[in-house]
């Protein structure tokens, strides 16, 4: 049996065959495009790679165009921990070297003498693959969005007090659309303080604001004219021009939207949709989020063990 081993990196990558002694039967050099990977098919192909039996590969990442490639059809593609192929390298080399030549080896090694004891990549359908891609982006937006949110609260408290009270009220405050326009239209708390009832409308009809405006018109104006310590005025200036700069948050927030309402869209068009939903409290960003980890290939859990 051949096993194959793949050193992936940026532009290029090395590829390593062994047999079921360890003998290193071939290796090549291939570029990270269509005639690199067409250098690989030939030679997995050269060396008895078929449908029917196709040699299992070994690599350090379980994304990207090559894995997409090596992912057609029944091969079987290892996706190797980069800590785990540390561990087997220094049965080769006493240089702990990242870019070792024999890493390609190794790994086509690790398949040869374990391969029992790592999982290859489910077999998962195109769809479920594209709900796993957009549940995570969107929970990665999520996180995005929130770790700019905290560095915005921390940087309001340090001069605009004011701004954190007015917006408490509001569910995801800082998050929502009405903050991030008040904010624009004044990023002090002194321009705050001086907010007419017209530009406050003015705001809050941008935000997507339809009712109860007046009732929150007032609201505002009564927590921005409160006595409020303030910052030197140079220094409030330079502030606020930092919280703009921080408002990138904006884009944040349309990413994790935008990408929810895909997660919406393609969800239900999945077969497993109807069962995950079924879960009592499950919604359908959380039920994305589970297929999205579990999966759709039915061999990937033959029993509980598994």
């Amino acid at each position: 049996m051949i096993y194959c081993g793949i050193d992936w990196a940026e532009r290029t990558h090395d590829v390593a065959l062994v047999d079921d002694t360890g003998t290193l039967v071939a290796k090549r050099h291939i570029t990270d495009d269509v005639a690199g990977y067409k250098v690989l098919f030939e030679l997995l192909a050269e060396y008895g790679d078929t449908e029917e039996n196709p040699i299992p590969v070994a690599i350090e990442t379980s994304r990207g165009l090559l894995v997409a490639m090596l992912r057609t059809g029944t091969r079987k593609v290892f996706a190797i921990n980069p800590m785990a192929a540390a561990r087997y390298r220094d049965r080769h080399s006493v240089s702990r070297k990242r870019a070792d030549p024999g890493d390609a080896l190794v790994l086509a090694n690790i398949l040869r003498t374990d391969m029992h004891a790592h999982r290859p990549l489910p077999g998962d359908s195109d769809l479920g693959r594209a709900i796993a891609v957009l549940a995570r982006a969107q929970q990665y937006a999520l996180w995005n969005r929130q770790q700019i949110a905290n560095q915005l609260r921390s940087l309001l408290r340090e001069y605009y007090p004011a701004a954190l009270e007015a917006f408490a009220v509001w569910a995801n405050g800082l998050c929502r659309p009405e903050a991030r326009e008040l904010l624009k239209a004044a990023p002090t708390p002194s321009r705050a303080a001086r907010l007419t009832r017209t530009q406050l409308q003015a705001a809050l009809k941008r935000a997507g604001r339809k009712r109860g405006i007046e009732a929150e018109i007032e609201r505002l104006r009564d927590v921005f004219r409160a006595e409020w310590v303030h910052q030197p005025p140079l220094i409030e200036d330079a502030l606020g021009k930092q919280m703009l700069a921080l408002l990138i948050m904006e884009a944040a927030c349309t990413a994790a939207d935008q990408l929810a309402e895909a997660v919406e869209e393609a969800f239900p068009q999945h077969s497993d949709a109807e069962i995950l939903l079924s879960f009592p409290g499950l919604g359908t960003q959380l039920a994305a989020r589970i297929l999205a980890e579990i999966g759709d290939d039915r061999t990937r859990f033959a029993d509980a063990a598994a």
